[in-house]
C-alpha cells in the first residue's frame, strides 16, 4: 500500500507526554510526511496540525484518515485500541500502528490476559477472578495478608489497589463492585503479592517477530521514597542496571511466547506489548500486559533508541519487522515528572508554564509536553496531573539525571511539584532496594 511512496502521511492519536514523544521519534525520520494529532497537547500543537476526530470513534477515525490521504495512524492510548480503532484504519486500507480490538484486550481485560499467561506458561502471580462481591470477600479474608485487587477492565490506570492488609484490600474490593471504576470494576482479579524491583520491557512486534526494546524503571508513587498514592508515574530511567545475568534474556522470552500463544489461539497481535515485571528471587514475573507504549517509559526509551521510527511502525503492521532496525547507544536517560499540585487528586488547570524553551534549549534535554494546552495568545497553560516530563540523556546516569533536574529548575508555573529521588534506586543497587 505504501509502494512508490516516499513520504508518510501520519496522523497520531492521543494528548499525553507518551505521544509527544512519540510525536518528536516520527517527526525526525526521513520519511514523515504531514503529522496529524487528535486532540494533541500543547507541545504537540506546535509540530503538528490538529486533526478535528474523536480519536476514540473507530469510524470517524477512519473515515478522516481516508478523507485526509493519511498513510498510517498511530494509535497511543489503550482506550482507542480496546474500542477497535487500528480495526476500522486496516479495513479502509490504511497503515495503522496498534493492536486490533481482539489482541487489545490484553490490556483491556485483566482476566484475559491472565488467561493468555496461564496458557502459554509464563511466570505471573496466582489469582482468582470473581463477578460477585461476596465470594471475593470471603476469598480476600482466607488470603489474610498482602494482595492486589485489581479491576479487570480499563480504569485509566486507577484500577489497581495493592493491598498491605486486609483491610486495605476489601476497601479496593468495594470501590470495584461499588461502582468507582464503572463498568471496569464488574469483575475483579484477586491476585498474589510479588516481591522484588519492578522492570517495564517495551517491545514492537509484527505478530510473529518480537524486537525488545530498553529496559526502563518507573516511579508510581505521589512522593519521595516511594510514599503516598500511586499515579500515572512520577518519573522513570532507562536502562535498568540492576538486572542480573539472564533477567533480560527471561523477559523477552516471555514476551515472545506470549505473542505466539495469542497467534496460535487466532489473534495476530502487532504494534507495541508493554509488560510490567517483577523482578523476584525465582526470576522476572509479569504484573501486567499493556497493549501500547508505556507512559512515562516511552519519553526515556524512544529518546534512546536508534533507528526510523515510520519504518519501524509500518513494519510491524506489514509483517517486515527486523531486529536490524532497531539500535541502543550506551547513553541513559531520566526523567522527570513536573505535576500540577495536588495530584493525583483535585487539582487547578490553566497555570501559566514559564521556562520550558529555556529547559529544551539545555544539552540533551527534551521537554516532552503532558496536561498542557496553547492559549489563544499562545501561552502555555497546564491542562492535566501530570504537566510535563523533563527528560536527559547523557553518557552517565549521573550526568542524566544531574541535567535533568537542573532543567527542571528552569520551568516553573504556580503548583509545580515533583519527585526529588528519581533514579536514586538504580545509584542504591539491587541488594539496597
Amino acid at each position: 500500500m505504501m509502494a512508490g511512496k516516499n513520504k508518510v502521511d501520519i496522523l497520531l492519536l492521543g494528548a499525553g507526554g507518551r505521544e509527544h514523544a512519540i510525536l518528536a521519534k516520527l517527526a525526525q525520520s526521513q520519511r514523515a510526511g504531514r503529522l496529524f494529532v487528535a486532540p494533541g497537547n500543547g507541545g504537540m500543537l506546535k509540530m503538528a496540525q490538529r486533526a478535528d476526530v474523536d480519536p476514540n470513534s473507530p469510524d470517524a477515525v477512519a473515515d478522516w484518515a481516508e478523507k485526509n490521504g493519511i498513510d498510517l495512524v498511530v494509535i497511543g492510548p489503550e482506550v482507542p485500541l480496546v474500542a477497535g480503532v487500528a480495526d476500522a484504519v486496516r479495513a479502509k486500507g490504511i497503515a495503522a500502528f496498534g493492536p486490533n480490538g481482539d489482541a487489545a484486550r490484553m490490556e483491556g481485560s485483566k482476566e484475559f490476559a491472565k488467561g493468555v499467561m496461564m496458557r502459554a506458561g509464563v511466570p505471573t502471580a496466582a489469582y482468582r477472578t470473581f463477578t460477585e462481591k461476596e465470594p471475593c470477600v470471603e476469598y480476600v479474608r482466607q488470603l489474610g495478608g498482602p494482595c492486589v485487587v485489581k479491576a479487570d477492565g480499563l480504569a485509566a490506570g486507577k484500577g489497581v489497589i495493592v493491598a498491605q492488609t486486609t483491610e486495605e484490600a476489601l476497601e479496593g474490593v468495594e470501590e470495584c463492585f461499588g461502582g468507582r471504576f464503572g463498568a471496569a470494576g464488574s469483575t475483579v482479579v484477586v491476585e498474589e503479592m510479588l516481591e522484588g524491583p519492578e522492570c517495564s520491557l517495551l517491545a514492537l512486534t509484527d505478530g510473529k517477530t518480537l524486537v525488545p526494546l530498553a529496559t526502563s524503571q518507573d516511579h508510581k508513587r505521589a512522593y519521595d521514597g516511594d510514599k503516598g498514592p500511586n499515579t500515572g508515574g512520577m518519573g522513570v530511567y532507562s536502562p535498568v542496571p540492576i538486572l542480573l545475568d539472564g533477567e533480560l534474556e527471561t523477559m523477552v522470552e516471555i514476551e515472545r511466547k506470549v505473542v505466539a500463544e495469542l497467534a496460535k489461539e487466532g489473534i495476530k497481535y502487532t504494534g507495541c506489548l508493554y509488560g510490567g515485571f517483577m523482578l523476584t528471587k525465582d526470576g522476572p514475573k509479569v504484573l501486567e500486559f499493556n497493549a501500547r507504549f508505556g507512559d512515562p517509559e516511552t519519553q526515556v526509551v524512544l529518546p534512546r533508541m536508534k533507528g526510523d521510527l515510520v519504518e519501524c511502525f509500518l513494519a510491524c503492521d506489514d509483517g517486515t519487522l527486523s531486529e536490524d532496525m532497531i539500535g541502543w547507544d550506551d547513553d541513559w536517560a531520566v526523567s522527570v515528572v513536573l505535576a500540577s499540585a495536588g495530584y493525583p487528586g483535585p487539582y487547578e488547570k490553566g497555570k501559566k508554564i514559564y521556562g520550558i524553551d529555556e529547559a529544551d534549549a539545555l544539552p540533551g534535554i527534551s521537554v516532552y509536553h503532558a496536561g498542557t494546552r496553547l492559549a489563544e495568545n499562545g501561552d502555555v497553560l497546564t491542562d492535566g496531573g501530570r504537566v510535563l516530563d523533563v527528560t536527559a540523556v547523557a553518557p552517565t546516569f549521573e550526568e542524566a539525571r544531574n541535567n535533568a533536574y537542573a532543567a527542571c529548575d528552569k520551568i516553573w508555573f504556580e503548583g509545580k511539584s515533583y519527585r526529588h529521588d528519581i533514579g536514586i534506586k538504580a545509584i542504591k543497587g539491587r541488594a539496597n532496594l
